[in-house]
Order: C-alpha cells, then structure tokens, then sequence
C-alpha cells in the first residue's frame, strides 16, 4: 500500500480548521520561538506567544486521534540576563485548554560549540514536549529500544536471589528491585534524553532539526500508513522521515518557498522511486 503526503501552503491556524476530526495519530513540530526568526516568521514576542499559539493547539487538539500524541519542539530564551516563563506559560494553558502534558523529553545537542556569557553557559539542549488527549495513547516502545551495553555482562554476572524478584524497596520508594528483568536481554529502553547534533548543513532552513528526532518520535508513537502532522513544516525533515517510514503524512507551510522546495523534493523522490520500480518491472 502506498503513502501519500498531503502539503498545504498557508496559515496553519486557518488550514487547520478545514482538517477532519480525530484523523491525526503524530504531530511532531517545531514553531518559530519567541523573538527569534524575525526575518522569515516575523519574531512573535514572548507576551504575545500563548495569545498567538492557542487558537493553532485547539485545533491540533481537535484533530489528532484520542489514541494519539503531539511532541512540540520549543524552547525559551534568555533576555537581559533572565530566562523567559513563556514556555512553562504556554503548557499551563495548554494544560487548561484540555490537554494532558505527559512527558518532557530533552534533545541534547552533541555538537553544540562552547560559549560563555557573564552569568550563564550556552545551552546545549533543547525541550521536546509530549502532550497527549488521553492517559491511553499509542506508544511502541520495542521500537526504540537500544543496545545494552557491556556493562550488563558484569553487573548482572553474580545476583543474588532477592535480585531475580520484585521486592519491597527498603527505602519506601515504592520500586523494589527486581534485576532478572534485565537477564537474557541485548536490548534496553532508552531513556528521555535524545542525543543528536544538529542540522547545521541545511541550506534551505535557518532552524531545521535532525531528521532522526522526528524519526524516533514517528517510530515511538506509530505504526506503518499511521498519518503524521507537521503544521510548521519549514524545511521538510518531519515530511520526509514519515515517508522514509511508510507513514502518511500532512505538511502545513505558510512561508512559499520553503512550501515550493518541499513539494518539488517529493515530486523528485515519487519519480525516482517510480523509474526504479519501473525498472525491476521491466
């Protein structure tokens, strides 16, 4: 069965309302940040950003599926020496606005170059914010899995037999250990930290992120011909990783050439793909 990637160019929050209900099971997105990209999204100010992104998460609410999720990629930033509230703002309205914030997931920056200001350091990461409709949403977690490690070879080499049960924790934590989960196996979930470098060879978006952090979320919260959203499309990345993974996906653009350099690299890639199938049929 074939994919298709739907591309509209224009306004997220007008197009959005004429997307059906419950049809989205991802949205993975990354909107322009408080005074920042002034040259190509106009720089929405940090007191003006919750009036401004409401009306386009009531709607991402309205359309994602009840099983489904919402990563929102974003980050505050630092004026005059004081970091700016207007992220931890934006979840307590989201929150009020009917979605449940279930997890933060940070995006370490392996490549980030060092700096230093007179009372910071540079930041070197970034938030990635699950939101979710319901406490029972898809999640695939076997999917992302990541190899052990050889530490396991020694940690898990003489255990006792109070290791290979669920105990009661002697501290009161509520965990009780219990070690044998982990026989046998070559795999273990990962934690919430993503570390990943940047895209910093994209020509054709000042702020295009990897295309592997889409990937993980897309193959975390997903199966194949799920329908994945990015209503800040830029350059592309979320578009062409749902389509690398046999997702559909909707891509919403309101700046034009970024819009025009998506879909023609979409035409490009159906027709190659078109040609080489054309040749192992002939």
């Amino acid at each position: 069965m074939k994919t298709k990637a739907d591309l509209y160019h224009g306004d997220a929050g007008v197009i959005l309302k004429d997307q059906a209900d419950n049809t989205i099971d991802l949205i993975v997105t990354s909107p322009p940040y408080a005074d920042q990209r002034k040259n190509t999204y106009g720089g929405i100010p940090a007191d003006k950003y919750i009036e401004w992104f409401l009306p386009i998460s009531k709607e991402l609410l309205r359309v994602l599926k009840p099983t489904g999720t919402f990563i929102l990629n974003i980050k505050e930033r630092v004026l005059n020496g004081e970091r700016s509230t207007y992220v931890i703002e934006l979840i307590l309205e989201m929150k009020k606005q009917g979605w449940l914030w279930t997890e933060e997931f940070i995006w370490h920056k392996k490549n980030s170059y060092p700096g230093k200001w007179p009372n910071r350091f540079r930041d070197a990461w970034e938030r990635l914010l699950q939101f979710n409709k319901t406490k029972h949403f898809s999640m695939y977690q076997e999917a992302v899995m990541v190899p052990m490690g050889d530490w396991a070879k020694t940690r898990l080499l003489n255990l006792s037999e109070t290791d290979k049960v669920r105990d009661t924790s002697k501290v009161g934590s509520g965990f009780g250990k219990n070690i044998s989960n982990w026989l046998g196996r070559e795999l273990a979930y990962p934690t919430n930290v993503l570390h990943l470098a940047t895209e910093c060879g994209n020509k054709n978006h000042s702020a295009a992120f990897p295309e592997e952090l889409p990937r993980w979320f897309i193959n975390l919260f997903t199966k194949e011909y799920d329908t994945v959203m990015d209503p800040f499309m830029g350059s592309g990345t979320t578009i062409f990783a749902a389509q690398k993974l046999k997702r559909n996906a909707v891509g919403i653009e309101i700046l034009e050439d970024y819009y025009t350099a998506v879909e023609q690299s979409l035409e490009k890639e159906e027709l190659s793909l078109f040609m080489e199938e054309g040749a192992v049929c002939g």
